[in-house]
């Protein structure tokens, strides 16, 4: 399934570097689209039925490490176009380790869950790794609209470094933490076809409105961090679960973060 996802182009990595995001069209093909989009919503049947509580769940519904149960879906988040993708992006890893696989749905407003905004937040400072290489692919799995929900983005906040952890409580998004933020300008709300995605890096500020239309957001997202980071042993559910044990200031050698990619697909 090579032809299934495209490389990025030169001019998205220069895009990329620059802003911290990037709106990638097509990268997925649509008739592989399809099929995810089958499993996704028999997937996320119950998730849409359970009623949200925390503040993400209020965000959004989402099936967590979907690619370690669906063989579809491991295809996509472990083939070798995505891991060599995510290297060019970022630019400074020479390999990449897959760090979460997630489906997600965001229901219409007024659906009493999962309808809420999704608060601006960076995705790394919950993370127990040692550099911040790191990048999420978000891939639309049904018709995106702007109204919908698609991800914004604080443009070139990913330069601005570590601005704390949001979804702690209700209102510790990033730009109240830091009132000096909303003079930034947000971009993105792209409307997306199946297969078209948005990527951005773990410090870039990004977040999402309600879904304000009638049809229920579907999207799945792969995220991706340099193979050389050292795990620094902070606590994170992800980690603390395993049964084998991760070494503090090793690599994250263990079947659960497997590399994707190698020099011949670069």
């Amino acid at each position: 399934m090579t032809s299934a996802i495209r490389a990025v182009t030169a001019g998205e990595i220069d895009f990329f570097a620059a802003h911290g995001w990037a709106y990638l069209p097509a990268l997925v093909d649509p008739a592989w689209i399809d099929r995810l989009r089958e499993i996704a919503v028999n997937r996320l049947r119950d998730v849409r039925r359970t009623p949200s509580a925390g503040v993400v769940d209020r965000a959004f519904g989402q099936d967590r490490d979907v690619a370690q149960f669906e063989p579809d879906f491991h295809r996509l988040t472990h083939h070798p176009a995505m891991g060599a993708n995510a290297v060019h992006l970022l630019g400074t890893a020479e390999r990449v380790r897959v760090q979460i696989s997630n489906l997600l749905v965001k229901e219409p407003a007024g659906a009493g869950r999962h309808s809420e905004p999704t608060v601006y937040h960076q995705d790394f400072p919950w993370l127990p790794m040692d550099r911040s290489a790191m990048l999420t692919f978000w891939v639309a799995l049904a018709p995106v609209t702007a109204e919908m929900g698609s991800l914004r983005f604080f443009d070139k906040s990913n330069v601005l470094g570590l601005l704390g952890r949001s979804f702690v409580t209700d209102g510790d998004d990033i730009p109240t933490q830091h009132a000096w933020l909303t003079d930034q300008p947000v971009v993105g709300g792209y409307d997306l076809s199946p297969g078209d995605a948005t990527v951005h890096h773990a410090l870039t500020v990004h977040g999402a409105p309600k879904n304000s239309s009638s049809t229920a957001r579907l999207s799945f997202t792969a995220t991706y961090f340099d193979a050389n980071a050292l795990y620094t042993g902070a606590p994170y559910s992800q980690t603390d679960q395993l049964s084998q044990k991760l070494e503090v200031n090793r690599p994250f050698e263990h079947p659960a973060y497997p590399i994707v990619g190698s020099e011949e697909t670069r």
